[in-house]
């Protein structure tokens, strides 16, 4: 077992976003903040992960399930108190602790795993992640002696002229001798204008007591980015895209304008695969080789096989199979599965229904609760009539048979092996395999109304 654990603060409301929802849980690329963070810390295998929360309590444990364990801040008292409540999961357990905000999404287990390293290499008992800003307006600025050691953090409001020019910033992130952190707490004092008790003071504590406080530079500012506004917060989203978009174009894929492109962090993408503008790419989507997504397609958890081509089209939680046809404007909802080779045309709305190999839904048509076999032709207009205003039920459509335009098949209903549906019927009985059915309202021609009625 690892004998290294993390503290996630996550207890701030945010007031400075404007907003119901709680800081930590605005999404950048489609996941709460807090989550993000997380999922970094979790990919390092570290012993315990304890995330402190406050306001949102509730809502923040609810997203991040069982990840990790949650200590509760009651009262807003700073940085230092907030850390001090992971004291029951912590206390006198040797090894090192990182303590990171929950509103740093940027931040990659990379860097994490890189000040890890430092700071036990180092031997200290406080390493601080810091970075290069060409403008470090606002940050805290880290000042080193002769020998490159960090001798003091100065906050902007207090920096000389000489400080003021130092660009290397307190990013908020530290490692600390776990043991020793605890220890070093207790003698924090809020003796401050705020009277809040804050992480950094430790580091004075670390240099009275003539410890170690070493100091790691990460080379990418943008990790760090702390998020307090919506304006930091659609710079994290800009920074994240960009991320994300790159590695997946290193990786094989071809991103035709990747300022329009939208691609979630979970997704996962095949080689040769083509995404066109305006494409939003969701939550654990998979997408196969060669396939070809966009432009203006929205996919979200679903899996879509190779060589597949959907455009202008949203799917979601869907299974799209190999060589299919989607689009442009077709719907497919929660739990549709196509099989390889069909065809969904434009204007189609498919919902918790399975299409087999080789089908066609070409266009104007829609497919709920129903089960389609393969080889089959559902003509313009058709309609699975599956709810009464009370019940669903369902549609099977067998291998082969074929659907004429403007047909409404009110189930629960089956249409039997090669059967034919004449277009324009209504069809409430089932329907024998290789049978003709008609369904239509006799027609009636009343000669010469025509001119009566003008």
């Amino acid at each position: 077992m690892s004998n290294r654990y993390a503290i996630v603060l996550a207890a701030g409301k945010g007031t400075r976003m404007k907003s119901k929802l709680y800081k930590v849980l605005h999404p950048v690329l489609g996941k709460p903040m807090v989550q993000h963070v997380v999922d970094q810390l979790k990919s390092l295998n570290l012993a315990n992960i304890t995330t402190v929360v406050g306001f949102g309590a509730e809502k923040v444990q609810d997203q991040l399930g069982d990840s990790c364990e949650f200590v509760i801040q009651e009262e807003q008292l700073g940085t230092g108190h907030a850390v001090q409540q992971a004291e029951k999961y912590l206390a006198d357990k040797k090894g090192t602790t990182i303590v990171v905000c929950g509103d740093t999404p940027l931040l990659t287990k990379d860097t994490i795993q890189s000040v890890l390293d430092e700071h036990e290499n180092t031997s200290a008992a406080v390493t601080i992640l810091t970075a290069h800003a060409e403008n470090p307006t606002g940050y805290g600025r880290i000042i080193r002696n002769q020998d490159g050691q960090v001798s003091k953090i100065v906050e902007q409001k207090d920096a000389t002229k000489e400080e003021l020019a130092v660009q290397e910033i307190n990013t908020g992130t530290y490692c600390f001798d776990n043991e020793w952190l605890f220890e070093a707490l207790k003698k924090v004092s809020n003796d401050n204008v705020q009277g809040e008790y804050y992480l950094p003071d430790v580091i004075e504590i670390a240099q009275t007591e003539g410890k170690t406080v070493a100091a790691y530079q990460t080379d990418n500012f943008s990790e760090t980015i702390g998020v307090n506004d919506r304006v930091a917060l659609s710079q994290a989203e800009i920074f994240m895209k960009n991320r994300v978009n790159e590695q997946h174009m290193r990786n094989g894929v071809t991103i035709i304008d990747p300022t329009n492109t939208y691609i979630g962090v979970d997704v996962t993408i095949g080689t040769d695969v083509v995404i066109e503008p305006g494409s939003v790419l969701k939550g654990k989507t998979t997408i196969e080789d060669e396939a070809v997504i966009g432009p203006h397609t929205e996919l979200t958890d679903c899996h879509v096989g190779a060589n597949t081509v959907i455009r202008h089209s949203v799917a979601t939680s869907s299974y799209i199979g190999k060589r299919v046809q989607i689009g442009p404007f077709a719907h497919i909802r929660p739990e549709a599965s196509l099989g390889d080779d069909v065809k969904v045309g434009n204007f189609v709305e498919i919902k918790k229904s399975k299409i087999d190999n080789n089908s066609k839904v070409s266009h104007l048509s829609y497919i709920g609760d129903a089960e389609v076999g393969s080889g089959v032709n559902v003509g313009c207009g058709t309609i699975t009539v599956n709810y009464d205003g009370k019940n669903k039920y369902k549609t099977t459509i067998e291998d082969d048979a074929f659907i004429g335009c403007n047909a409404n098949l009110i189930a629960p209903v089956t249409i039997g092996k090669g059967a034919l549906v004449a277009a324009g019927s209504t069809i409430h009985e089932d329907v024998p395999a290789d049978a003709l059915s008609i369904g239509r309202a006799k027609q009636v021609n009343k000669e010469e109304y025509a001119k009566k009625y003008k």
